[in-house]
């Protein structure tokens, strides 16, 4: 199935103490890559939230926002290290009558300590914004998923439309390749008539014409590509992911192409050797975008 990795999914779900907010978006990449933002205190969520990710997405760089509203979804703790503390003013006190120092510590000094004192946040263990947050991201992805599905059947018309193209110019070429062979075989004989006064061994010919036909024989490259085209039109009615393995048949059409323009010498060839590249990199750039 032709899915793009190019999508954005959006979801806003409420209850009476909270209100949950999802945004995820998608872009290309290898593999599938999970980025989340949410409030710290929510961090202990972020592997079930990559698991819900993870059922309906292959691949990607996935970007959540989550945001949440409401009271109560915050517990904050004031937590003050009393032994640092301690050890701090024994410190200064000893510090001063070693060195006669004048002066004393204050409750400000030791509040601009944020290793004495900090704030701890939590959501103790709050399991309905956790059912929020988990349903909400469930809802946003899935509208991304759908995103994704149906600008895939715009890329699979696009790639179908080129793949026949690439079918149509390979068709084209195999009616060139037995001209080459022939093509050679009249200018050979010319410049020997040249020469040889009129005289040729037509022995010597033929064996030079076979050697050069072995040399810019392309059918079994054609064959190859043929087989690569029918497999990239079957790949592409699979029910799973398809972008690696239709990659990889673009690799191989195009390694055989660069072949058959190397091998052939013939303006007509390498005019539709040229055309065959140029479609082969335009289906390259498509398919990047594909799972």
């Amino acid at each position: 199935m032709v899915i793009s990795m190019t999508g954005f999914g959006r979801s806003r779900v409420e209850s009476v103490a909270f209100s949950v907010n999802v945004e995820v978006k998608t872009v290309n990449h290898r593999f599938c890559e999970v980025n989340i933002r949410m409030p710290r205190q929510l961090l202990k969520l972020e592997d079930k939230i990559k698991k819900k990710i993870n059922q309906q997405l292959r691949r990607g760089r996935v970007e959540v926002f989550i945001t949440i509203e409401g009271e109560g979804r915050i517990t904050r703790k004031v937590r003050v290290d009393w032994k640092l503390i301690e050890e701090y003013h024994l410190f200064i006190e000893q510090a001063r009558k070693k060195y006669n120092i004048e002066g004393k510590v204050t409750l400000q000094d030791l509040l601009n300590r944020s290793e004495f004192i900090h704030i701890e946040e939590s959501d103790d263990g709050n399991e309905e914004l956790e059912s929020l947050i988990l349903t909400a991201t469930e809802k946003a992805v899935l509208l991304l998923k759908q995103m994704r599905m149906a600008e895939g059947e715009e890329l699979k018309k696009d790639l179908l439309t080129s793949i026949l193209q690439v079918e149509i110019n390979i068709n084209e070429l195999q009616k060139y390749a037995p001209q080459v062979v022939s093509s050679y075989k009249e200018r050979l004989q010319k410049r020997m008539q040249e020469f040889v006064n009129g005289q040729i061994d037509e022995s010597k010919i033929l064996t030079e014409v076979a050697i050069f036909a072995d040399k810019v024989d392309i059918n079994e490259e054609i064959t190859r590509l043929k087989s690569h085209i029918q497999q990239f039109l079957k790949t592409i009615e699979e029910q799973e992911p398809v972008g690696r393995k239709l990659d990889f048949l673009i690799q191989e059409m195009n390694r055989e192409t660069n072949t058959i323009g190397s091998k052939a010498n013939d303006s007509n060839i390498a005019k539709k050797v040229v055309d065959i590249k140029s479609l082969l990199e335009k289906l390259k750039e498509q398919v990047q975008n594909i799972e």
